[in-house]
This record gives structure tokens, C-alpha cells and sequence, in this order.
């Protein structure tokens, strides 16, 4: 291998497992998994990962051969850097051995279960946050709980393993955007376990700890550019590489039932409270994502960075972060201006190609955090929440499936045919439109929906944006 590319600095034959991580995608091979590579390389520890793919068997196919070895590239500016990471030991496909999957969790050696499957991967029902029995996942384990393929199914299974053989629990720790990601989890291990046994679900609600936690790092999907850098960087040909930007960030709540790796040896920050730092980056970072990614798509730029590259747009992106930290408490050791033009200057990096339709994926999942209860406190405070109006209004817009110039495009949400249904047979003008997505089952909170005042500035961002377009409706909202 060519000098100058960073590689695991430890044996790793010698390192066994102490994580199965389910949901073993680009993210969390750019983010959970290097910092894991970088703990066990300083303070040593039995901490490798096995991931699980609990649908497709695409990471399991381009790792297993490579003996779990990938390449992480790092791009700024002109610069791109390449580090061979070590952590992932294997890579198991629940669908095709589920059976396998539920033995290493059983395993007393397995301490911790970590989580990036996304939002929709939880099996959250949108109307009341707790489990979704029609979702397929979990419905399919709710038939057969002996034989999960499902995130919520598996934890329930290997909790109630570990219990029956008297082992000490794993901890279940979530890696997702969801706001309390630890006690959502919960919440929903506790629901499915009392479908099974009511003194399991009692058990696990004594017993096992579901710590919070926040992450951070912007991570693009690999391409062709990405697979060629890598060759051309380590020396040989790699299918699992990964690129991502410098920056990474990673705030976890530090309970855990049988240890953890040394993770803030690795740069990672433990406190005792997660909530005012996921909080800020839901509102400040993702909420900025989810107006850029409506905007941009409608607009037919194609990435994050093409947005940010509009003068107009880029203002309009930081206006809204401004008005998202108005809502926030105080965080310790951030100043929200700071904070808000490094994320600009993130979003902006020319080297980073975050597609605006991968991050607009799921948004009806993504919106009560993000931008409604944001939207709800300011309205309560008699603050500005115009950016909140303008971001349902855009992703209204997106929901039509035509940019401005005329192209169509197929929406990716979990709700897609649920909004098609709404918006069938209707005129297609603002107040229509309006009306049949507010209805919505479970979408809006009530707060909003009775708000009038509110409800009017959305309808009418929305006739700009269908009249005139995006860049009529930012100039519209900067001239406020």
C-alpha cells in the first residue's frame, strides 16, 4: 500500500468482537465505525464491529471478501485524503441468515447493539410516536417474534436470549436523527416485548439502558469518482469505500449496561445529557437541509453545494438557521453564530457532492423534528417563523413531482402513494394543495393546523413557489 494512507494501528486478529451494528451503510462506515477504528488503536479494547444489512445484501458483498477492510476518503477544498479502517470485522445479511444474526446477539461477548437504519427503519407510527403494527418490519416479527429479520424484532430477540441464558443485556444505541433517539428506541423495544411476554418487556425496562446520542458528518453517496480515488490512492481496487468531509461530530450519553470503547479518546464528547446538543443540530443543521434539499430539487440543482453556490440561496439557508436558533436553549461551549457559518461553510465545500434528492428522501419522517415543533415554539413565542412556513411550502411543492423547468421525478417517501392519493383529481393550485396536505393523518400538530395566520403564510409561499419559483419565494422571505 502507498505511503502517506493512514491503516489500523493495532493487530486485528487480535481484536475480537463487542458491537453488532445494524444498518451497515455509508454513515456509519464514515462516522461510528472510524471513531470505533481510532479508539481501539489507542486504548485497545475487544471492540470490533459486525455489521448487519437488514434488506439488501449490496455492504456484505463488497466488504466480507475484503476481510471488512474499506477505504474512508476525507475531501476539502482540492485535497483528498485516504485511511484504511480496520473495526469491521464482518458483515452478516439478516434476510438470508437471520439465524446468525440473532446468535451474535446472544452472544455474551457482544455488549452493545448501535443503529443507523434511518427514520423510517424504527417502525414509528406518525401518529402518536409509538409503534407502527402495519409497518412491514415490524408486522412480520409481531407474527413470528422467534424469528425477527426486522432493527426492533432483532433487539427483542437477543434481550430475551441473553436473559433466558442469564447474560448481562447489550446496550441498544441509536445513531439516527430522531429527536431523544435513545428514549424513542425504548419506547418501542418496551412496545414490541409486551406483544411477546409482559414480564420481558418489564425486564428490559429495568435492566437494559437505551443512551442518547448525536452525530454529525456529512457523507455522500460513493460513485464512480469514489471508487476511482480509492484505486488510485491505496493501490488496489475498492467497492466499500466511503467519502466524507473533515469535519465529524459525535455526542453520546454515557450509560451503558456492560462497558464501551473508548470512544472519547477517539474525539467523541460523553455527557449525562444529549438533548440541547441533538436538539441544535435537528433544527440548525438538518432543518437547513430539509428547506436547501426541497428548494434545490425543485430548482433542478442537483447538490448541496450548487445551492449553497447561489448568493440568494445560501442567504436564505442562513437566515433560516438564525430563526431555528432562536428556539433553542443555551448549549454548552457553542456560540449559535459560529456555529451556524461553520455549517455554511460545510455545506458550501465544493469537494463534498451531497445530492439534494438522496437527502430529500423520507421527509415526511423528517419534518415534525425538524422544522414543525421549531415552528410551533416560535409561534408560541411570538417569534419570526417565516423560514418554518417557507420550508412546508417547499416541500408541498416537492411533493408535485415536477421541478420548474417541466422534468418530473419519482418522490421517495415512505408516505409517497399516500400523498399521491391526497393530491389525485385536485386542482393544482396553492390553496388545493394546501389543504389536502395539511390533512394529512398524524403530520401536523394540531398547533399548527389551527393556527390561521401560519397556515396562510405556507399557502402563500406556496403560490409564489408554483407561480414564480424558488427564487421569487427566497427574495420574498429575505425582503420580510
Amino acid at each position: 500500500m502507498p505511503k502517506g494512507v493512514e491503516r489500523p494501528a493495532y493487530d486485528r486478529e487480535r481484536v475480537a468482537t463487542g458491537i453488532v451494528h445494524l444498518g451497515i451503510g455509508a454513515f456509519h462506515r464514515a462516522h461510528q465505525a472510524v471513531c470505533t477504528d481510532t479508539a481501539i488503536a489507542r486504548a485497545g479494547g475487544d471492540w470490533r464491529i459486525e455489521g448487519v444489512s437488514l434488506r439488501r445484501p449490496d455492504a456484505a458483498r463488497r466488504l466480507n471478501p475484503q476481510n471488512g477492510l474499506y477505504t474512508l476518503l476525507v475531501r476539502e477544498g482540492t485535497t483528498t485524503r485516504a485511511r484504511v479502517i480496520g473495526s469491521i470485522a464482518r458483515v452478516h445479511v439478516a434476510p438470508e441468515d437471520p439465524g446468525i444474526v440473532r446468535a451474535r446477539l446472544a452472544d455474551p461477548a457482544v455488549r452493545i447493539c448501535s443503529l443507523t437504519i434511518s427514520e423510517k427503519g424504527y417502525g414509528l407510527d406518525p401518529r402518536g410516536g409509538g409503534l407502527d403494527a402495519r409497518h412491514p418490519a415490524v408486522a412480520a416479527d409481531l407474527a413470528r417474534p422467534h424469528a425477527p429479520t426486522g432493527a426492533v424484532g432483532l433487539l427483542v430477540e437477543g434481550l430475551a436470549a441473553r436473559f433466558a441464558a442469564e447474560i448481562k443485556p447489550f446496550t441498544p444505541l441509536s445513531c439516527d436523527n430522531l429527536p431523544a433517539n435513545g428514549a424513542v428506541l425504548r419506547r418501542l423495544v418496551l412496545e414490541f416485548a409486551a406483544h411477546r411476554d409482559a414480564s420481558l418487556a418489564k425486564r428490559i425496562e429495568a435492566e437494559v439502558p437505551f443512551p442518547s446520542t448525536m452525530v454529525d458528518r456529512i457523507t455522500p453517496a460513493s460513485t464512480e469518482a469514489t471508487y476511482a480515488d480509492a484505486a488510485r490512492l491505496i493501490g488496489r481496487e475498492d467497492r466499500a469505500a466511503v467519502e466524507t468531509e473533515p469535519f465529524w461530530q459525535w455526542v453520546i450519553e454515557d450509560r451503558f449496561a456492560a462497558g464501551r470503547p473508548v470512544w472519547g479518546a477517539a474525539g467523541a464528547t460523553l455527557v449525562g445529557d444529549v438533548g440541547p446538543y441533538e436538539t441544535m443540530k435537528l433544527r440548525m443543521i438538518n432543518g437547513a437541509h430539509t428547506l436547501l434539499v426541497c428548494l434545490g430539487v425543485v430548482a433542478g440543482l442537483d447538490h448541496v453545494r450548487d445551492v449553497m453556490a447561489d448568493p440568494l440561496l445560501a442567504a436564505l439557508v442562513r437566515r433560516h438557521m438564525d430563526r431555528a436558533a432562536e428556539t433553542l436553549e443555551a448549549v454548552p461551549g457553542v456560540d449559535f453564530a459560529a456555529y451556524a457559518d461553520r455549517i455554511c461553510r460545510r455545506f458550501a465545500e465544493p469537494a463534498i457532492a451531497h445530492a439534494t434528492r438522496q437527502i430529500a428522501m423520507d421527509t415526511t419522517q423528517k419534518l415534525p423534528q425538524r422544522i414543525l415543533t421549531p415552528a410551533v415554539e416560535a409561534r408560541a413565542a411570538g417569534r419570526d417563523a417565516t423560514t418554518f412556513a417557507l420550508t412546508v411550502a417547499a416541500w408541498m411543492r416537492l411533493c408535485l413531482g415536477r421541478r420548474e423547468d417541466g422534468s418530473v421525478f419519482t418522490l421517495d417517501d415512505p408516505r409517497a402513494e399516500e400523498i399521491a392519493a391526497a393530491l389525485t383529481g385536485r386542482d393544482r393550485d396553492a390553496a388545493t394543495i394546501a389543504l389536502a396536505l395539511f390533512a394529512l393523518p398524524g403530520l401536523f400538530p394540531e398547533a399548527l393546523l389551527a393556527d390561521h395566520v401560519w397556515r396562510e403564510q405556507v399557502e402563500g409561499h406556496l403560490a409564489t413557489l408554483l407561480r414564480q419559483g424558488v427564487h421569487a419565494a427566497a427574495r420574498s422571505v429575505l425582503a420580510a
